[in-house]
């Protein structure tokens, strides 16, 4: 019996990588090697090679505890079927597409080790080609496809920085995209960030900072796997209520909060009002209706008729699509 199948989960890959006394864990660095052999295949068949060069992946995970472990069978198992890696060490989802895209890495594959939001003995493989994120499909071929990969020779292993360069970028787009492109377009704003203990503590230093916010009494920037002060959830409760008071306490302009591979956020204003789903994405279109009449706003299936309602009162189109990463 192939015990990969029951890691499926819709377009990405989950289990239980640390065991408790109600699960055994069944995401191990065993599963990892087979899964390496399942993506080697699924990726041959999208990516044109020439004789001379080999598959380049990217791997990154988030804080959890399993997360090294995981990442080292990973690295291990591809490079031994030939292909190289570039090890990212601590990353985000987001970015980890991103290492497909920038030239400087110009991954064939982004592979992220995540299980967002859930409890820490969880974890999971989120992965990314050039054009996308993987779907249902793909996650289905990746893990039943898992004969190893014969190569004629062995794959290298680079270590890189990739939060740096990722920040930078977003840095860079929220000044273009700002009218006189200025340089710090959010001085004499206080801006508190909770990156919950998982990936996004860099935030604050990496791209607020830069466009001028003043970030003091951020809380909970440091990775940390057991999550020790709450769970990395804009829906958790405690999570918000601990946004919310730091907001109030510091008396900030803004919160900003995470998922723990910061693919997921809320906010909260200063008067410690909460955005988050629906409202938040109506915040964003009426922005961008305002700068862009008549566009389209792509939501998640999730998302409500109200706000459907809504984007069409300003003019704009709504287009729901299933949630994941294409």
């Amino acid at each position: 019996m192939n015990e990969l199948i029951e890691l499926q989960n819709g377009s990405d890959i989950r289990g239980i990588a640390i065991e408790t006394a109600e699960y055994p864990a069944n995401l191990t660095p065993a599963a990892m090697k087979k899964i390496a052999s399942g993506l080697i295949h699924w990726l041959k068949k999208r990516v044109e090679q020439s004789e001379n060069r080999q598959l380049k992946i990217g791997v990154g995970r988030d804080s959890r505890l399993s997360g090294e472990t995981l990442k080292e069978a990973l690295v291990t198992s591809l490079v031994e079927q030939g292909v190289d890696v570039i090890d990212f060490g601590l990353a985000t989802t987001p970015a980890m597409f991103m290492s497909t895209q920038f030239s400087e890495f110009a991954c064939d594959a982004g592979i992220m080790l995540t299980a967002s939001h859930l409890p820490f003995y969880y974890n999971g493989v989120k992965i990314f080609s050039q054009t996308g994120g993987a779907e249902h499909e793909d996650i289905v071929e990746i893990t039943t496809n898992i004969e190893p990969v014969v190569a004629t020779e062995k794959g290298q292993v680079i270590k890189a920085d990739l939060i740096t360069p990722y920040a930078a970028d977003l840095v860079n787009k929220i000044r273009q995209g700002i009218e006189g492109q200025p340089e710090q377009p959010l001085k004499g704003l206080k801006i508190i960030v909770d990156a919950g203990n998982g990936a996004g503590g860099f935030f604050a230093e990496k791209v607020l900072q830069p466009l001028g916010a003043d970030t003091t009494g951020s809380q909970f920037l440091e990775p940390d796997g057991a999550f020790p002060n709450h769970i990395p959830n804009p829906d958790n409760k405690e999570a918000m209520a601990s946004i919310q008071q730091a907001v109030l306490r510091e008396q900030a302009d803004l919160g900003v909060i995470f998922d723990t591979d910061v693919d997921r956020s809320a906010v909260v204003t200063k008067s410690g009002q909460v955005l988050n789903r629906n409202n938040l994405i109506a915040v964003l279109s009426r922005i961008v209706l305002k700068e862009h009449p008549g566009t389209s706003i792509v939501t998640n299936s999730p998302t409500t008729d109200h706000l459907k309602v809504f984007i069409e009162s300003l003019g704009g189109k709504q287009v729901r699509y299933i949630s994941g990463y294409r």
